[in-house]
C-alpha cells in the first residue's frame, strides 16, 4: 500500500506446495493470470506447483483449465507452469526442489497446505538452503490459515518458523484484507477530515463486525469439527477488520508503521474474565451439523460464534464491539457496521422525531462491495417527520472487479515485497490471547452449543447477548 503507483512485479519463480488443491485450482492461478492481465506480471514468473500425486507438467496444466479467466494471458502463463511430485515431510523433495532452483534468482514459495505442514516445510526449504537470500534476490514464504490453533500453538509455530528464517521473510495469509472494502477502510478514514473528526467514542455508539455465510460445512467436516467458526473466523479474519477499524493513523503507509498501529489495537483487546467469557460469548450449532460427513455424532463444535469486546485506547474507551459469524444462516453478509451516537432530542421533543433511528455507516465487503451511509432527511410533507436514507457506493457501479478471487492483490504484494496486508508475529499472538479466554471457557463447559435453524439469523443467545445492551444486530443481508 505504499507504493505511488503499480509497477510490474520482478522476475520470479513461485512456487507452490498444494499445487493440484482447490485453493490453487480456483484462486491463486486464476489470481495470477489476472494480474498478467493487468500488466502486473511478464513472462518472467515461472510457476512450480509441488504435489504428492503422480503426475506430468500437461495433467497439472489441465487441471486448471477449468477455472482460468478469459483472456489472452492464459496460453502464455500456462506454458511456464511445471510439476513436481514428492512427499512434503521427505529430504528428497527438497533435494529435488532445490536442482530445480539452481538457476533461480527471486522465489516465492506458497504453503497452500494443511496447517500441519507450515512449521515442517520451512523448516526443510531453510536446511536445503532454499530460504537463503544472496546477490540481491529474494526469498519469501507465504502461510495460509490457520496459524495454530490457540495462543500456544501460535506461539510454538512462530518460534519454529523464526528461528529458521527472518520476519521479513514471512507473509502470513488473510485472504479478508485483499478485498477493495477493506483497504478502503484506511483511505476512507484518514483521506476524509470530516470522517476522522467523529471517529471516536464521543460520536460513536458501537460497531458490529459480522461474516455471515449462507453455506455449511459441506465436505470440511474433518477440518471443521477439529476447528470451529470462533477458531476459523475471529483471530484472524474479524480482528484485522477490527484492527482496521480502530487503528491510530500510522506515520506512513510502510508496512511496519500500518502493522505497528495494527498490533496496538489487538494488544488493546480487553482480556474476558473466566465469568465474562461465558456471558459475552454465545456459541451455536446450525441444525443437522452433527449428520454431516466427518462429523462426531455428538460434536460440541460450534458453527457460529458472538462476541462483545472492548479496546482499550484513548479513542475507543467505553464503545463495545460485537462480532459474529456463522455458517447455514440467512445470506452471506461480510460487513462492519459503525452506529453513531444519536442527536440531542430536545429540539424534537414534541414531534414525531422523538424516537430517530441511528446514523450508520455500513462497510460491505461481500457480497457487494460498497460503502453506504444511512442518515435522517425529513420526508417530504407538512410535518416534520425524519427518515433514514441510505447513501450508497457499490463498488461495480465505477470500477471493473468483476473475475476477480480476492488474492490478486496480496499475490502482487508477495512478489513486490511489501508485507502491509500480512501479520506479523505479534498480531498473531495478540489475536490468539484475545480469544484463548473463550477457548479455555468453551473447553471447560460441559454445555452443549445453543441449536439454530438452517437459513436464520443465528441462535437466541446472540440476539440476547446484545439486547442486554439495549441494541441490536444490523439485518443479516440486508
Amino acid at each position: 500500500m505504499s507504493r505511488a503507483a503499480p509497477k510490474s512485479a520482478p522476475p520470479a519463480t513461485f512456487v507452490i506446495f498444494g499445487g493440484t488443491g482447490d485453493l490453487t485450482r480456483r484462486l491463486l492461478m486464476p489470481a495470477l493470470a489476472n494480474l498478467c492481465g493487468d500488466g502486473l506480471i511478464g513472462d518472467a514468473l515461472d510457476i512450480v506447483g509441488i504435489g504428492s500425486r503422480e503426475g506430468s507438467d500437461e495433467d497439472l496444466r489441465k487441471t486448471l483449465d477449468e477455472f482460468a479467466p478469459d483472456g489472452a494471458c492464459w496460453p502464455s502463463l500456462r506454458s511456464r507452469v511445471t510439476y513436481l511430485q514428492g512427499d512434503f515431510t521427505g529430504p528428497d523433495l527438497f533435494e529435488a526442489l532445490k536442482t530445480r532452483l539452481a538457476d533461480a534468482g527471486n522465489v516465492a514459495f506458497y504453503l497452500a497446505t494443511p496447517a500441519q505442514f507450515f512449521g515442517p516445510i520451512v523448516e526443510r526449504l531453510a536446511d536445503a538452503g532454499l530460504m537463503t537470500e544472496r546477490d540481491g534476490a529474494f526469498r519469501r514464504v507465504a502461510i495460509e490459515k490457520p496459524f495454530g490453533h490457540d495462543l500456544a500453538s501460535a506461539r510454538a509455530l512462530n518460534a519454529q518458523i523464526l528461528a529458521k528464517v527472518d520476519e521479513h521473510q514471512v507473509y502470513r495469509i488473510d485472504h479478508f484484507l485483499g478485498k477493495e472494502t477493506v483497504q478502503n477502510i484506511l483511505v476512507a478514514r484518514f483521506a476524509n477530515p470530516w470522517m476522522e473528526a467523529v471517529w471516536n467514542n464521543r460520536y460513536i455508539d458501537h460497531v458490529q463486525i459480522t461474516a455471515a455465510e449462507a453455506i455449511d460445512i459441506g465436505t470440511r467436516g474433518a477440518f471443521y469439527d477439529a476447528t470451529g467458526a470462533l477458531r476459523d473466523m475471529v483471530p484472524n479474519h474479524l480482528f484485522q477488520l477490527l484492527a482496521m477499524v480502530c487503528m491510530e493513523p500510522p506515520i506512513d503507509l510502510s508496512a511496519d508503521a500500518v502493522r505497528t498501529e495494527k498490533a496496538k489495537v489487538l494488544e488493546a483487546i480487553r482480556a474476558l474474565t473466566p465469568a465474562e467469557a461465558k456471558t459475552d460469548a454465545v456459541r451455536g450449532q446450525y441444525a443437522g451439523y452433527r449428520k454431516s460427513a466427518d462429523v462426531a455424532s455428538d460434536s460440541r463444535i460450534e458453527t457460529y460464534a458472538a462476541l462483545r469486546l472492548h479496546v482499550d485506547t484513548w479513542r475507543w474507551s467505553g464503545v463495545p464491539f460485537y462480532l459474529r459469524t456463522g455458517k447455514a444462516l440467512k445470506a452471506r453478509d461480510t460487513e462492519i457496521v459503525v452506529t453513531f451516537k444519536p442527536v440531542p432530542i430536545t429540539l424534537f421533543r414534541d414531534t414525531a422525531m422523538a424516537d430517530l433511528p441511528p446514523s450508520q455507516l455500513i462497510l460491505q465487503l461481500q457480497p457487494d462491495e460498497g460503502i453506504a451511509m444511512r442518515f435522517m432527511v425529513k420526508q417530504p410533507g407538512p410535518k416534520v417527520k425524519a427518515v433514514p436514507i441510505d447513501l450508497d457506493f457499490h463498488y461495480a457501479d465505477h470500477f471493473r472487479i468483476g473475475g476477480r478471487t480476492g488474492y490478486e492483490t496480496l499475490l502482487y504484494d508477495l512478489l513486490t515485497g511489501d508485507q502491509t496486508l500480512f501479520q506479523r508475529a505479534d498480531q498473531i499472538e495478540a489475536g490468539w490471547a484475545a480469544v484463548q479466554p473463550v477457548l479455555d471457557a468453551w473447553s471447560k463447559g460441559k454445555g452443549k452449543p445453543e441449536p439454530y435453524k438452517r437459513g436464520s439469523s443465528g441462535p437466541d443467545g446472540a440476539d440476547e447477548l446484545i439486547a442486554r445492551d439495549g441494541r441490536a444486530w444490523n439485518a443479516i443481508g440486508v
